[in-house]
Parts: C-alpha cells; sequence; structure tokens
C-alpha cells in the first residue's frame, strides 16, 4: 500500500494511492484517526489497507498538492557515513557507531517541491537516501525484532549546504526545505528485506548515485536498535539511513546543485522522489 499526505480544497488529507488516483482517507476514517501519523499510532494501517482494497478513488494524483509523507514526525534522526564508498569519497574513517544527527520540521519538504539553495551559499550538495517511518511507540528494540516497529518505508534526500556543515553539522544540514520526503510511504509488507533495494540519484537527467543498500554498514535493525537505545521511538518518526557514494562533494570539481536543476531519488520498490532547486 502506497500512502501520502496531501492538501485538497485548502485542507489537510492523506489517501492511498491506487491505480485510478488517491483514496481518500480522512473521509472514510477521519473521525478515528484524521492523520497518517494517528493512523500508524493507533496500529491502523492493516484496517486502512482493508478499506482501500474496497475503494474507488476519489482524486487524480495529478490534482492533489502532496505534503512529505509525514508533515508532523515527532522526530527526524539521520544517520550519516553508512556507506563505505561515501565515507571514502569525503576522506573520512568509518564510524565505531552509527553517527547520528538530527533535522528539524522545517526542512522538510514534499515531492514536487522546491528545495531552497540558500543565499548564503553556492555548496548545495545532493544525498539520495533510504528513509524509514516507524510504526508504534518503542524503546530498547533488540536487532532481531527491529523490523517489526517499521511502518513502511520512502526516499529523502538529506540536501546538505558543505561549507556550513564544516564548522556545523547541525546547520549544514537545517536550512529550510532542504529535506524532501516522498512521495509516498510504502508499507513495510511490501519491503520484507530493506537491504535488498536500488537507489538511485539523478541530476538534471544524470545519474550520480547508483548503489544497493546491502551496502550498509549499519542495517536498517542495527540503526532502529541503535536509536531505541538512548531514545524513545514514535509512530511516524523518521529515520534517514545514510548515502552511498558520488555526492558533489566527493568529486573534483565539486558538483553543486544550482536554480534550474531538478534533483531525482529513485529506489526500487518504492518510486522516485523528484524536487526542482531554486535560489532564495
Amino acid at each position: 500500500m502506497r500512502l501520502v499526505s496531501y492538501r485538497a480544497d485548502g485542507q489537510a488529507r492523506y489517501g492511498a494511492v491506487v491505480e485510478g488516483g488517491v483514496v481518500d482517507l480522512v473521509a472514510r476514517v477521519g473521525d478515528r484517526w484524521p492523520t497518517l501519523r494517528t493512523a500508524i499510532a493507533a496500529g491502523a494501517l492493516p484496517a486502512v489497507a482493508a478499506i482501500v482494497a474496497a475503494a474507488r478513488p476519489d482524486r487524480r494524483l495529478d490534482d492533489i498538492e502532496l505534503a512529505p509523507v509525514v508533515p508532523d514526525p515527532d522526530k527526524i534522526l539521520c544517520v550519516g557515513l553508512n556507506y563505505r564508498s561515501h565515507a571514502s569519497e569525503v576522506g573520512r574513517e568509518l564510524p565505531p557507531h552509527p553517527s547520528v544527527f538530527s533535522r528539524l520540521h522545517n526542512t522538510l519538504l514534499p515531492h514536487g517541491g522546491a528545495i531552497m539553495r540558500p543565499r548564503v551559499s553556492t555548496n548545495l550538495d545532493f544525498e539520495g537516501e533510504l528513509a524509514v517511518i516507524i510504526g508504534r511507540r518503542c524503546r530498547h528494540v533488540p536487532e532481531a525484532q527491529a523490523l517489526s516497529v517499521v511502518a513502511g518505508y520512502t526516499c529523502f534526500n538529506d540536501a546538505s549546504v558543505r561549507d556550513f556543515q564544516k564548522h556545523s553539522v547541525t546547520a549544514g544540514k537545517n536550512f529550510p526545505t532542504t529535506g524532501p520526503l516522498g512521495p509516498w510511504m510504502v508499507t513495510a509488507d511490501e519491503i520484507p528485506d530493506p537491504q535488498a533495494l536500488r537507489l538511485t540519484t539523478r541530476l538534471s537527467g544524470t545519474t550520480v548515485q547508483d548503489d544497493t543498500t546491502d551496502h550498509m554498514i549499519y542495517p536498517v535493525a542495527r540503526i532502529i536498535a541503535y536509536l531505541s537505545s538512548f531514545t524513545v521511538l514514535e509512530a511516524g518518526d523518521v529515520i534517514a539511513t545514510g548515502t552511498p557514494a558520488g555526492v558533489g562533494l566527493g568529486r573534483d570539481p565539486p558538483l553543486w546543485m544550482k536554480a534550474g536543476d531538478t534533483i531525482e531519488v529513485e529506489i526500487s520498490g518504492i518510486g522516485t522522489l523528484r524536487n526542482r532547486i531554486v535560489d532564495e
């Protein structure tokens, strides 16, 4: 099942993408679960799937304005340097534990939205990543059970302002509208093995990253176990799992995104997240 958050007729809604369009779930279950995050937290995705299976689409996908898959996560946690190839290209040692940083909510934007290159820098880089959406409140999750707390998966672009990142990871990763998330969440039942996916990033039609998630240093299950050892993970939390080689920083000369570019992150079994670049 592919689930989206979106706006239509001036209202925030969520639904399921099916052949022919989008099934409006607010119209059907909004009295119980008004947002995708509340549906996830209630463990309602199996019930939602049954409703979607018997429903016809209410709107065409082209007629809605997508939002980030989960517009209001409690936390956005990101893992850096999680592919050996990427650590090597940027001259960093392999981390002995997952290297974690966080993003602010105002960095998120949806499929089709504009990534804003800030006026204070031209060093805007791309990082295609697999993102995990947590399915229930949890703490101290054993690695062997970690995939059971996943609601689904989506695409993420951890766009980074590299010159600011040199003196502050928090600053370089938290400029507004630099974290595209989408286009939708594919539920975990459709992706039994998150380490068996291909991730491809294209900048204005040219492939710049192409790798498979089995090359992660820390797989999804281990990341969840580690994160849940120091914080409570909430339903709807977003975990970005790191990027492979090919980023602009690792090239000579560096390859930065600029106004007019289009950046795409495609992950097998999920879909393609597409955004354009504009200047602030």
